[in-house]
Formats: structure tokens, C-alpha cells, sequence
């Protein structure tokens, strides 16, 4: 089974479509880390739904969805771009007691919301904010299109450790193009009798014919999608100005250099004091520590 997303709409109507499977991407998101089985589906749950909304929304640029919790998972990222590429962290709170079975995504994040990001290549950075007021992560994105995109959208998310797979409905504003006024409907209907065993263990033409045979459904070529990390020096680098000059001398006068981690991939990136001095030089304005 292929990492790949694929891109399909019914026939004279306005209502179109997207499904994801993900095996290696989400396999090499899990390797590097060691989450309990409960956050390790939530993450691929989240690494489909991102990949469904990068091809959906036709970003160039990076997509983030952040799911901000209040309960035992703190943090839920994960991002995707244009290129295919896919990368996703979780954060636990701290002496947080998760169970290694199976739990509702409420159950795991409690309170909170989800933030979307849109970083587009050339632009605005635009980002959407919304509760979590339903008990899935796919009813919560839902609302996001409802208020942010207003077209009506459904999802359906799932994943069990070795695959994640998940499929996107989305219905248009062109009316006077659409010559089935029920295709909306029925095509959720139908949608909705879809087994995870299904979505996770068959290919993706044959999850649309099992569901839509009886349908005119054109399918697109698929899209190839795999584990990327975006992680540089660079931006390493710009994240450690942040802290500001006398926090980054501090850290070098204790340590002899700073090592930082990225979160998503284990990269390690080291600097030196010369790097650190060489770094501030060329940014003159960075930031000086808030005396309270």
C-alpha cells in the first residue's frame, strides 16, 4: 500500500473529495518517539487529517494543525506542505497518566482548541481557531470549515499504529453547475458506512468503489506523501534569538556552546559561542529579557 492522497469529485455535481492512506510516513512519525498506543492513533489520525486539508485547501506553503488540549496530551501537532511532505509531534503534561489502550480524543485532551495555520509561501500567515466542542477530531475540523470556509465538509479519520487512512467530502457553492440536488446527502450516506478496517486495509480506488459504485466518480492521479522534517540550522537559529542575547551568552558562559533537539525528526544542532556571537552580530534587534 502506498503513502498517497488522491483527489476525486462526482460528476456533474458540487461535491468533491480526497483520500489519504498513510503506512511509512506515519510509521517513521511513530519511530521516533514513544508515545502509548492512545496518542500514537490520535497521531495518525491527525497526520491524515492535515495531509486532507494541505490538498484541500491548495496552499503553497505549510499547513499546521495544532490541537491545544487542557487535559493528560497537552499538544497534538502536525504539518504538511504542497511537496508531500508530512512530520507530527504530541506533548504530555507533565506526570501525565495516559492509558495504553484505546481513548476518546476528549477523554485524552480535555478542554481546549484546535488552531490551523496557513503559511503561505507568498502572503499573509492566516490562522483559524476552534473549540473543541465535539468528541472527535474529525466533528472538531468540521466546524473549522463550517466558520472559516463555509462549505459544508465531512470527515472520516482513522489509524490503529501501522496504517492511517482517512476520506474528505466537501460540497461547493456552484449550484448552477450541480444537476443532482440529492448528491450532497447521499454521497455522506454512503460515506458513512465505511469500515476502519476498510479506509485502513484496502487501496483507495477500491474503498471508492465499494462506496460509490453506483455513482459517475472521477478519480485523479494520486499524490505521493512521506515523512519530512523542515528543520534547518537556519531556522534552529532564529529560534534560539528568541531567547534574546543575555539568555543565549548565559547559556554558552555555563555550558561552553547551546545543543538543541528538533522535536519532530532528533536532528541536533550545536553552537559554539563564536556561532552564537556571530548569530547576534547579524541580528542587532534580538530580543533583550523582560525585567519584571
Amino acid at each position: 500500500m502506498s503513502d498517497q492522497i488522491q483527489r476525486f469529485l462526482f460528476d456533474n455535481t458540487n461535491v468533491r473529495g480526497e483520500i489519504v492512506t498513510l503506512e511509512k510516513a506515519y510509521d517513521d512519525v511513530l519511530s521516533r518517539h514513544a508515545y502509548p498506543h492512545a496518542v500514537n492513533v490520535l497521531l495518525g489520525e491527525l497526520l491524515s487529517a492535515v495531509a486532507l486539508l494541505t490538498d484541500t485547501v491548495k496552499l503553497d506553503g505549510m499547513l499546521s494543525i495544532e490541537v491545544r488540549g487542557e487535559g493528560a496530551l497537552s499538544l497534538l501537532m502536525a504539518e504538511s506542505n504542497p511537496g508531500g511532505e508530512l512530520r507530527a509531534i504530541a506533548r504530555l503534561a507533565e506526570d501525565a497518566a495516559l492509558p495504553e489502550s484505546a481513548a476518546a480524543f476528549r477523554e485524552l485532551v480535555g478542554n481546549g482548541q484546535i488552531v490551523i495555520t496557513l503559511d503561505p509561501r507568498d502572503g499573509n500567515r492566516y490562522q483559524g481557531v476552534v473549540a473543541l466542542d465535539h468528541p472527535t477530531l474529525a466533528g472538531c475540523l468540521e466546524d473549522y470549515f463550517t466558520q472559516s470556509e463555509q462549505l459544508p465538509t465531512r470527515l472520516w479519520l482513522e489509524a490503529d499504529e501501522k496504517r492511517a487512512g482517512g476520506l474528505l467530502l466537501q460540497r461547493l457553492p456552484s449550484e448552477a453547475k450541480n444537476q443532482d440536488v440529492d448528491a450532497w446527502e447521499r454521497s455522506v450516506q454512503l460515506a458513512d458506512t465505511i469500515k476502519p478496517e476498510e479506509l485502513l486495509g484496502l487501496e483507495q480506488r477500491e474503498v471508492l468503489y465499494r462506496l460509490y459504485h453506483e455513482e459517475t466518480v472521477r478519480v485523479f492521479d494520486p499524490k505521493a506523501l512521506y515523512f519530512g522534517c523542515t528543520c534547518s540550522r537556519e531556522r534552529m537559529a532564529n529560534g534560539l534569538l528568541t531567547l534574546g542575547a543575555s539568555e543565549l551568552r548565559e547559556i554558552v558562559q555555563e555550558q561552553g556552546e547551546i545543543d538543541t533537539q528538533c522535536h519532530f525528526c532528533h536532528s541536533r544542532y550545536r553552537y559554539t559561542a563564536a556561532d552564537v556571537e556571530a548569530l547576534l552580530d547579524g541580528n542587532p534587534d534580538a530580543p533583550s529579557p523582560t525585567v519584571h
